[in-house]
């Protein structure tokens, strides 16, 4: 089942968080605690969403983590998904099409996110719903010191 995460489901998602972390091979950089996740979701001036695919035992099975972007040349707000994720037991069981579905039916803008170029399976696997990646602009990232 596709739902918004609720707080009860913080522990997990930040399981899950630590999961893609270790999978792209950046674990060190995850700093982010409970509170800080329970926060940025859940507090009254959240922008952040997560929305997780509940299997039958009630644990989740994946979630995209997700805001709003807009477009000044569309003229309309998109979202920009920062995580995808689903835990390898439940891949290939349609899980992350499903996730993917429900941005896309949130926003009459675009959907837009990043994936590791060595990450082939993610790539066949967005290729396969007919996203296209972006050739011509180089991502920028200004880090606070």
């Amino acid at each position: 089942m596709i739902r918004p995460a609720v707080e009860a489901d913080v522990p997990e998602l930040l399981a899950m968080i630590h999961e893609l972390a270790e999978f792209e091979n950046l674990s060190e950089l995850v700093v982010c605690t409970e509170d800080d996740l329970a926060r940025s979701l859940f507090d009254a001036q959240a922008v952040v969403h997560d929305t997780v695919v509940e299997v039958e035992n009630g644990s989740l099975a994946g979630h995209a983590l997700w805001f709003r972007s807009f477009s000044t040349f569309l003229g309309q707000t998109g979202i920009w998904l920062e995580d995808l994720y689903v835990r390898p037991e439940h891949r290939r069981q349609g899980y992350g099409g499903a996730l993917l579905r429900d941005l896309r039916g949130r926003t009459h803008g675009r959907v837009e996110w990043e994936v590791l170029d060595w990450n082939a399976q993610a790539v066949d696997f967005f290729q396969e719903i007919g996203a296209r990646p972006m050739s011509g602009w180089t991502r920028y990232r200004w880090n606070q010191p």
